[in-house]
């Protein structure tokens, strides 16, 4: 079983991986909220990229998988698909921007 910290470790190497980040771009992310779901085998996992409102919620369980259905929330319109998206690397902006527009 792994704990809370580890699953939220998990949850940022997920997303890195998903979108085939770079360390550099990895170090932009934070969990923002974290905790275990009582009497199950998983943790809900909420990560964002630093200073901005859109976020990843995960399910991560306690043998370390994530599950790879994981919910994005953004508070943009589908006309804002690129806000604030210009101080954060190219890949890392396009990785949230397509998010945006999958998720809207």
């Amino acid at each position: 079983m792994i704990s809370l910290v580890e699953a939220e470790q998990k949850a940022i190497e997920f997303i890195v991986e998903e979108w085939e980040l770079s360390d550099q771009e990895k170090e932009l992310f934070t969990v923002e909220n974290s905790h275990r779901v009582d009497d199950r085998w998983w943790y809900i996992v909420e990560v964002s990229v630093n200073n901005l409102p859109d976020k990843w919620v995960m399910q991560v369980y306690d043998d370390g998988e994530c599950d790879p259905c994981y919910t994005f929330v953004s508070p943009f319109s589908e006309a804002e698909i690129a806000a604030n998206l210009d101080k954060i690397p190219e890949k890392l902006a396009f990785a949230v921007q397509k998010e945006r527009k999958g998720h809207i």
